[in-house]
């Protein structure tokens, strides 16, 4: 399941649009390109590879982990969903491995959940069931039960599509599970975007634009939900 997961976190990242943080090593060299592709080359590139920047001249971005209360890949517990308490789960995360070792240079983390199966039509956005950031850099998790709030005595701030608090899954009966992504990131930089003044999805994309160039490691788990 692990390479299943990990693949969903990377289609999920390149399709954020977020460039990963160099690493402090040299750059590697450049492929010269054909001057007369212009914007149509560029658009042709193989993909970016997993781990990589997905830009030239970017380095290896480490991949850590993130464990969920539930088999990755698997049913999430009805305690954490909206048919249930929609109590946030409690996360922890380390280095690639099991390693207790975070990212050289992480400021803070963010950790974004979201459901792949539900799209806006008007924004192609999918829908956000939580965003954490301002995540101290010292912490190894979050705890079960978050308390809702736009800011946490630690500074860490939280929204979702429905408010400062965790939205538990709630896809309906009919059809098929919903894949529920939890992703992780480490990040270099604080992020001074509030968590209140504008709607959600204004600060999703304030914060993901905030990301940019900042990413120093990765994680992602995935659970499965149907009413």
């Amino acid at each position: 399941m692990r390479s299943i997961t990990a693949a969903l976190g990377v289609a999920a990242l390149l399709a954020s649009g977020l460039p990963l943080a160099a690493e402090p090593q040299a750059a590697q060299p450049q492929q010269q390109q054909p001057p007369a592709q212009g914007a149509a080359g560029q658009r042709g590139q193989p993909p970016a590879q997993p781990g990589r920047g997905g830009g030239r001249g970017r380095g290896a971005v480490p991949v850590m982990t993130l464990t969920v209360p539930w088999t990755d890949g698997g049913q999430i517990p009805a305690k954490y969903t909206q048919t249930g308490g929609e109590i946030s789960p409690a996360l922890s995360w380390g280095g690639a491995e099991g390693a207790s070792v975070i990212p050289e240079g992480t400021a803070s983390f963010v950790v974004i959940v979201h459901d792949l199966d539900v799209v806006a039509s008007n924004t192609g956005a999918d829908t956000l069931h939580w965003l954490v950031w301002n995540i101290p850099p010292t912490s190894k998790g979050l705890p079960e039960g978050v308390p809702q709030g736009p800011q946490l005595p630690d500074g860490t701030r939280q929204i979702s599509a429905t408010g400062p608090n965790y939205r538990g899954p709630g896809a309906p009966a009919a059809g098929p599970a919903h894949h529920y992504v939890f992703e992780l990131f480490a990040l270099d930089t604080m992020i001074n975007v509030p968590a209140v003044g504008a709607s959600p999805a204004e600060t999703r994309a304030a914060v993901q634009a905030a990301m940019l160039g900042h990413i120093r490691g990765h994680a992602v788990a995935v659970g499965l939900y149907k009413r």
